[in-house]
């Protein structure tokens, strides 16, 4: 029986292997970083290895030797030879074409190697002479062998793989390979391998529109003509097929290749959403067809309207098949608002009724997936998408998403009252909190772009005016924000820094060769620090603090550190502080924002002002530093930019006075007292003057010997790096300025590293043990 169909094209870029190319090359990048971290590490794993191959017998050197060197050779051509005499040699010409492209990079990967990593050339060559980073060899024969998907074919694999084993000893015991130049030969080949699979394509294996009318016939039905119609909403294939009795079916075929297909987008909204889902990211074929035959019994039995589904079977190894009853419909998209009738929206919310009421989420409730039949009764389609035994969460999503859909056609009024009627007031109360961006599918969230914030709001109000909140608790939908995605990947560039500098520290000199006079003169300075901060606190509120008490807060601060960047710590933690001793939160808000203000004030001159002192030391002329000149410029060119890009000057302007808003009232009431204008500034500049002295004899405790000025200069520009590091204390950020700036001011690599370790030790770790006692101590009494 002739199916009309598109013409299948011959070769296809499955997804699977992009997947596998982008996951080779990341596993790539891990481990040459990890190598860069861990020299040390890897060199003493690489003794290892040369001492323990090194007393291997002979005989078994030379078996390993003359076996592995030929069968990484032979294996690869008996395979060619078996494939061509199957009349596969395709086959044989892609692995050819990979084994030559891995031939290539890794003669140009080498080259490149040579002018651009010293340490990465030496950690993949040993330091010895005539050792290729990457062995030639065993790249384009992993490269070879990827192509030719050996991994479906068990025998030759295991043969494969037990050759390159042998024939690794062989490289080892002949020290002509490290263990970092054998991983990353099989990585690149493995890459080289999937990256030819997906840019030359692979053989399409879908069974063909014959194939799949067999599978009917094999379920009892008696097929006499099919065409292919468009396929659906997740791009599955879809058959319609006439049957001997002139009825007709709707047939979707799953093909196994495109189980893959959305991975990321998939991966991506499971990282972000918070949604409860209980399925898995990666699904099989078997798995994909059971969920949807599933889910439609599950949706019949519940009495709604979806198509029947009467039948499924597998079409050979590659593809399944759903047969359903067919129905003369039109999805909602198609259909023109003003035929969208009040009785319609209440019947799709009586569709909606019977799925929740069976624990059944849909999942995708949206133009394409609602239809229409000839009678104007409203049929639910692509069930593949939905859950069985759904949390609420599920089934409150699903009430979100159909709202904001129906909003957009009908408008909010029209789809809160109609849900209500059907659904009532506690059900879109519970679908409050939901009503979020991401919440929404992907096609929802496109269609509401230049009125998001407008229809949400209105449908919230509507919402509101039925039910009013305040029983609903608030649902945090994101796992993981924006913000929290750059922390993590500052935080993980900043361990990398700060394990490099490490790595270059020899920390038995650091204890054999301190002098503790100065670490005790920089211990009281760090110490002097939290006194500073609790007078410079004081100072900028009217009202009567506790010493102690706010001392106590700053010690706490220090723990806070840990999670979350230094100024934003600070500031919340202090703004807690001044609302829980009864300050109204907004004078609260302008008393730390007040401190904040005068801090950064004092911060920049004191940094001018130390500037020129060292410029004067260096030069008798009024001239200023190459350093402040650079300074000054970074910070003219970062103001043009934010005053001369509308949106960042719109987000800075609303940030700032959101955060100074009050400000300068409340220094009006400080100003009015001399004894507030002494504590604020004596504390401000002590606070700045103790982080200074602590650095200072930390460099002196190593003997270092630099100017005071100079030692200041440093630390305000660190710290001032610090506090615009997304990372918690500014970790990474901060010894990274501070190293570099001790280096151009003249001090040794070990002397500079030794001396900001020490007092990031004083100042950011040491205070963590205390700062967490203070902050349990503050809770339990209610001061925070």
């Amino acid at each position: 029986m002739l199916v009309v169909e598109p013409l299948l094209p011959q070769r296809l870029r499955r997804p699977s292997d992009a997947l596998r190319f982008l996951a080779t090359l990341l596993l790539l990048i891990g481990v040459v970083l990890l190598a860069l971290v861990a020299k040390q590490t890897l060199n003493g794993i690489e003794q290892d290895v040369e001492v323990g191959t090194s007393r291997a017998p002979w005989p078994l050197v030379l078996i390993a030797g003359f076996v592995g060197g030929g069968a990484v050779l032979v294996i690869p051509a008996a395979l060619a030879v078996e494939r061509v005499f199957h009349r596969d040699g395709l086959r044989v010409a892609e692995g050819l074409i990979a084994a030559i492209a891995a031939v290539l990079v890794s003669f140009a990967l080498g080259e490149w190697l040579i002018v651009a990593s010293t340490d990465l050339r030496q950690l993949l060559t040993g330091g010895r002479a005539g050792v290729e980073p990457l062995n030639t060899l065993l790249t384009s024969v992993v490269a070879y062998m990827t192509a030719v998907r050996i991994s479906r074919r068990p025998t030759w694999r295991s043969l494969m793989w037990v050759a390159i084993a042998l024939d690794v000893f062989a490289l080892f015991t002949g020290a002509e390979a490290t263990a970092l130049g054998v991983i990353v030969s099989i990585l690149v080949g493995l890459a080289v391998g999937y990256g030819t699979l997906y840019a030359i394509g692979s053989p399409n294996t879908r069974p063909p529109g014959t194939a799949m009318i067999g599978a009917l016939r094999r379920l009892g039905f008696r097929p006499v003509r099919a065409r292919r119609i468009d396929d659906d909403v997740q791009g599955s294939r879809r058959y319609a097929v006439i049957l001997d009795d002139d009825r007709r079916i709707d047939v979707t075929v799953l093909d196994r290749d495109r189980q893959v297909s959305g991975l990321i987008y998939r991966l991506w909204r499971r990282m972000l959403l918070n949604s409860e889902t209980r399925r898995r990211a990666i699904r099989s074929l078997r798995a994909e067809l059971e969920r949807e035959a599933l889910m439609a019994y599950a949706a019949q039995a519940a009495g709604a309207g979806a198509p029947k589904l009467l039948g499924t079977s597998e079409i050979g190894t590659e593809a399944a098949l759903l047969a359903y009853e067919h129905l003369e419909t039109r999805a909602l998209e198609d259909v023109p608002d003003d035929e969208i009738t009040d009785d319609v929206l209440t019947e799709i919310w009586e569709q909606v009724r019977l799925l929740q009421g069976r624990r059944l989420a849909h999942r995708r409730l949206e133009g394409e997936s609602i239809h229409l039949d000839q009678a104007g009764h409203v049929v639910l389609v692509d069930a593949r998408s939905g859950e069985i035994a759904a949390g609420d969460l599920l089934l409150r999503l699903d009430i979100a998403q159909l709202l904001t859909y129906l909003a957009l056609r009908v408008g909010a009024e029209r789809s809160v009252r109609t849900a209500a009627a059907v659904l009532g007031p506690d059900a879109l109360a519970g679908a409050l909190p939901l009503l979020q961006r991401i919440a929404l599918t992907r096609g929802t969230r496109a269609a509401l772009r230049g009125q998001g914030k407008q229809l949400l709001s209105a449908v919230r109000e509507q919402i509101v005016e039925l039910k009013p909140p305040g029983v609903v608790a608030e649902v945090r939908l994101e796992r993981v924000r924006p913000r929290t995605l750059i922390t993590i990947i500052g935080s993980a560039a900043a361990a990398y820094l700060l394990l490099t500098q490490l790595g270059q520290v020899n920390f038995l000199r650091i204890v054999t060769t301190a002098e503790w006079a100065w670490t005790g003169v920089a211990l009281v300075a760090a110490g002097l620090s939290y006194l500073a901060a609790a007078l410079m606190i004081k100072g900028f509120v009217p009202e009567s603090l506790p010493m102690g008490r706010t001392v106590l807060v700053q010690f706490a601060g220090s723990f806070v550190k840990l999670v979350a960047p230094a100024a934003v710590s600070s500031v919340a933690l202090n703004t807690r502080y001044l609302q829980k001793r009864g300050i109204p939160p907004g004078q609260a808000v302008a008393s730390v924002g007040a401190s904040q203000l005068i801090g950064l004030a004092f911060h920049l001159l004191l940094l001018l002002f130390f500037a020129y002192v060292t410029g004067s030391d260096a030069a008798a002329s009024l001239t200023p530093t190459r350093g402040l000149m650079i300074v000054l410029l970074g910070v003219s060119v970062a103001a043009v930019l934010i005053l001369g890009i509308a949106p960042l000057r719109r987000l800075v302007s609303t940030r700032i006075r959101a955060l100074f808003s009050g400000v300068l009232p409340r220094l009006m009431d400080i100003v009015q007292s001399p004894r507030r204008i002494t504590q604020s500034v004596t504390g401000t500049l002590m606070l700045t003057l103790s982080f200074v002295i602590c650095l200072d004899a930390s460099v002196r405790a190593f003997g270092g010997n630099l100017n005071f000025a100079a030692v200041a200069v440093v630390f305000l520009a660190g710290n001032a790096i610090g506090s615009a590091a997304p990372t918690p204390g500014g970790l990474g950020a901060v010894e990274t300025a501070l190293v570099a700036g001790l280096r151009l001011s003249g001090l040794d690599l070990d002397v500079a590293t030794s001396a900001v370790l020490l007092f990031r030790l004083l100042t950011f770790w040491l205070p963590v043990l205390p700062g967490w006692a203070s902050f349990t101590w503050l809770q339990r009494h209610r001061a925070i």
